[in-house]
């Protein structure tokens, strides 16, 4: 059983990474290549300090990790052409990390199925999607958010990094802690008030964290306000899509599967009659 829903979900995944790839291509791609378009004109005009170099933040979560190009730099060949980018390295990426969160999902979904209320396949799929969304993918974008080209300091990349992964380890602990407290309050206070408590937990938590990590702002000056908040909006599109397809096809497979089940055991009982 575990291991079908491992299977399913690294299947949903790699569906919804080709999704998420198309969306790269279509919305985050072109944002990109305008961030790429300031940082050689900013490598141009000035001798200040590197800023990181990641074409293919989009496709990441994070986004704060990257190549450190200085103008010396700059004029030198690319190791990776911007075409190879853009193109097979995005692909490869987009989908190793659909496809993986795709069988977290399957074996979350085996640990939380008739442990969360009675939601059935698809209420617990779109559930714990909802969940999933909000703690691996907004929350801690709202404290460290994906940064495009010319975006935040070399000297700082591991740091960013580490603060980054800090903040979703800690939502992702508070959401399962909130989780938890749900299900022990809902025989004495109902399922409503049990989430309503629960929810008010995980966002106390991560009230305290954001306000107790450190801020990063290297936005550097003179880059567009308008490029960077599309490229942000644009790698969150691709997590919503990701999460999306992971909710709703898993949950629609899973529930045809179960229904399969019932008809193959109902008829084999009746076939003993």
């Amino acid at each position: 059983m575990v291991r079908d829903l491992l299977v399913r979900g690294m299947l949903v995944g790699i569906v919804a990474g080709l999704l998420a790839f198309a969306c790269a291509k279509l919305i985050g791609e072109p944002q990109v290549d305008r961030a790429i378009a300031f940082e050689q004109a900013e490598s141009g005009q000035t001798s200040a300090a590197p800023h990181t170099h990641d074409h293919g933040a989009a496709s990441m979560p994070a986004g704060h990790a990257g190549m450190a190009m200085s103008p010396q730099e700059a004029a030198e060949p690319e190791l990776v052409s911007r075409a190879t980018q853009a193109g097979l390295g995005l692909f490869t990426g987009v989908m190793v990390y659909c496809t993986a969160f795709g069988g977290l999902f399957g074996l979350v979904f085996a640990v939380a199925d008739r442990r969360i209320g009675r939601l059935g396949p698809r209420g617990t799929a779109a559930l714990l999607a909802v969940l999933g969304l909000i703690a691996v993918s907004l929350v801690p974008a709202l404290k460290y958010p994906p940064n495009p080209p010319a975006v935040g300091e070399a000297e700082t990349i591991a740091t960013r990094t580490g603060f980054y992964f800090l903040m979703l380890l800690l939502s992702v602990v508070a959401m399962t802690a909130a989780v938890m407290l749900r299900q022990r309050l809902a025989g004495r206070h109902g399922a409503w008030n049990a989430a309503l408590i629960a929810g008010a937990a995980y966002a106390v938590a991560m009230a305290a964290a954001l306000a107790v990590l450190p801020a990063v702002n290297e936005v550097p000056d003179g880059f567009p306000a308008t490029l960077l908040w599309q490229f942000r909006m644009a790698a969150l599109g691709m997590q919503v899509v990701m999460w999306a397809t992971l909710g709703l096809l898993f949950g629609w497979l899973t529930e045809r599967a179960a229904a399969q089940q019932r008809r193959a055991a109902f008829g084999g009982v009746a076939a003993l009659r």
